[in-house]
């Protein structure tokens, strides 16, 4: 996922990245505290409902913070759109901003004193928005247990929300409660949207510095081989034997049967064309495929499987045949052996190896014994 179509998101993120080294760094993290008593009670510091919203205090909050907010705000700006997300994010800061400093007057007695820096609030502002318009892609269960793809976001969210106690879970409620007030719309809030001088303003100068947000395009695109006529399916009564071919197996097998029979009474090969394909006259003399009927398949399948090429490979015949080296037939072979029964069977193999047709076979043979 990218940042395409949601330069708003990249932004916040890139911020809260150098907000909070930056207050790390300098060491004013105590700037961005939020407590009732004694800073706004007794000191007055109210610029401090607002600092609390810019940086996170923790590396721990922010490494969290960063990995839920780039899972969840980019789907959501692309939901609502770049200003509409954006007039969204200023609406939940200061509608979240009230909410917190009345949370903090009004539960004060029951030890919410405190309030965790981070825009805790804001984050979950935009979690409520991925929850209620974004739907799940795929669920599974765990033990029984329902989950879905957004499962894992959620686990993040209870941790962060859970990691300081009180002082990061009451944010995080203000946050939720912010993302309820927004969606339902009480206050008028979905049609408020940003001036359109800060629109110009942003896409000229601001937008330019966080650098261009569309993902990067390839220049040359892999397109898929084109299918070849002489590849064959891989059939699975091959590997499996009896019982694994279908109804429609048979039944190519049976026209491709017939077919070659009507071929062969009508114009039977000589031997100079079958010595010329001997890879082909090899399969042909190989044990068939059984049925499911116990009976076996009179022709085989058209070109080689996953299997052959395996035991090919095993046997050496695939580095024989691409060496140049022929592979006779068994009827080759058998036809020799008969008329030279004094020659071993692994010369006369080998003199149908190196020769092309069986007559240079025989010559060669000839020649031997002169």
């Amino acid at each position: 996922m990218s940042f395409e179509h949601a330069a708003v998101s990249k932004a916040c993120l890139v911020h809260l990245a150098i907000a909070s080294f930056t207050v790390g760094i300098l060491d004013v993290k105590h700037f961005c505290h939020l407590q009732l008593v004694p800073h706004i009670s007794k000191y007055h510091q109210y610029w401090r409902l607002i600092a609390s919203h810019l940086a996170f205090g923790a590396s721990s909050d922010l490494l969290i913070a960063l990995i839920l907010l780039y899972n969840v705000a980019i789907p959501v700006e692309r939901r609502f759109g770049s200003i509409k997300f954006a007039s969204f994010l200023v609406a939940s800061f200061l509608v979240a901003t009230i909410l917190e400093f009345a949370s903090l007057l009004l539960f004060y007695k029951a030890g919410v004193n405190h309030m965790v820096p981070g825009p805790l609030a804001v984050t979950f502002s935009v979690l409520y928005q991925y929850w209620r318009i974004l739907p799940a892609a795929y669920r599974f269960r765990i033990f029984g247990i329902p989950f879905s793809d957004k499962s894992f976001h959620y686990l993040l969210a209870a941790q962060l929300a859970c990691t300081h106690g009180l002082s990061s879970l009451a944010p995080s409620l203000v946050g939720i409660l912010t993302g309820q007030i927004y969606r339902s719309d009480l206050a008028s809030l979905k049609s408020y949207r940003i001036s359109p001088a800060i629109v110009r303003f942003s896409t000229q100068y601001l937008a330019p510095v966080f650098g261009p947000s569309r993902s990067p395009r390839r220049r040359n695109r892999v397109f898929p081989e084109p299918a070849s006529t002489n590849s064959s399916t891989f059939l699975p009564s091959e590997l499996f034997g009896s019982g694994a071919g279908t109804q429609a197996e048979d039944n190519r097998t049976g026209n491709d049967a017939s077919r070659q029979e009507e071929e062969q009474n009508t114009s039977p090969p000589d031997e100079d064309q079958a010595s010329d394909q001997g890879v082909e006259t090899n399969r042909e003399n190989r044990p068939r495929a059984a049925r499911p009927d116990g009976s076996h398949d009179p022709t085989p399948p058209a070109g080689s499987s996953m299997v052959r090429e395996w035991v090919d490979q095993l046997t050496g015949r695939a580095e024989r045949a691409s060496s140049g080296m022929r592979i006779p037939s068994e009827v080759e072979v058998t036809q020799l052996v008969s008329m030279f029964p004094d020659i071993p069977r692994e010369t006369i193999v080998g003199a149908l190896q190196r020769s092309p047709t069986t007559e240079a076979a025989v010559e060669i043979l000839l020649t031997s014994q002169t």
